[in-house]
């Protein structure tokens, strides 16, 4: 199958499990396996009408590519995931809250963004098709299930997709360490699209130039720079702070 994407770990193939089970084409136990937490994925997945192959740990090993699969993997049909980003717009009960990742082609990176992303309650996260990481298997596993809760939509062009986001009043805010303001001190709109690009070179030239704002993270100790996950935590619950007071 062309689609065919692998999940492993209990978080991530839990979520898949309660969130999108008919993606889910067959999952791979470990023989013997039978805790708690086996158990419910194993009475998940007879509720839904999953096919389970139970095997021995080497082939599941082979199956899950040498990763730390706690004895369970499976393979999904990722073209029953696809998010068009006007179906969240158009269907929220509260001001947009996206997040735009430019360039992160770290699946690390990726992984614990949407992780974070889920954490704050963010709607969705935006990316380009090129230079960007992708959902595979580790950016699930690192989640932890957000690959499965949060919409990850990708773009063609980016830029593109920033001036459609100002037609729906969402006002599109760049994190840069030349910002006109700092985050403690920049009155975040309530419809907001923050974007963000890599640790090292930052946003692009052209998607720079279609945000309404640059904001800077204050530094108070020697570093110059901190993980892009940690910069979006910052930034998505800040934006949770101001909108709760």
């Amino acid at each position: 199958m062309a689609n065919q994407r692998l999940i492993y770990g209990f978080h991530a193939v839990n979520a898949r499990l309660w969130q999108n089970p008919k993606s889910i084409t067959e999952l791979y136990v470990a023989e013997g396996k039978n805790d708690a937490r086996m158990r419910e994925v194993l009475e998940k997945a007879a509720a839904e009408n999953v096919r389970v192959h139970f095997v021995q740990p080497e082939r599941l090993a082979a199956i899950a590519k040498g990763a730390r699969h706690q004895g369970v993997a499976g393979f999904i049909d990722a073209s029953k995931n696809h998010v068009y980003l006007e179906d969240v717009l158009e269907n929220l009960k509260e001001p947009p809250f996206l997040l735009v990742l430019d360039g992160i082609t770290d699946p690390h990176n990726l992984g614990a963004c949407l992780r974070t992303a889920d954490a704050m309650g963010v709607h969705a996260v935006i990316a380009p098709k090129d230079k960007s990481a992708g959902l595979n298997a580790t950016v699930s596993k690192v989640a932890c299930g957000a690959a499965e809760t949060v919409p990850y939509i990708t773009v063609t062009n980016l830029a593109r997709t920033l001036r459609e986001l100002k037609e729906y009043g969402i006002w599109i805010v760049g994190t840069d360490m030349e910002g006109d303001s700092d985050l403690f001190h920049y009155d975040i709109p309530q419809s907001v699209a923050w974007v963000m690009g890599n640790e090292g070179e930052g946003m692009r030239r052209l998607t720079r130039e279609h945000c309404d704002a640059l904001v800077s993270i204050p530094m108070f100790g020697t570093v110059q720079s901190m993980n892009i996950s940690v910069s979006a935590g910052m930034v998505l619950a800040e934006t949770r702070r101001q909108r709760s007071v």
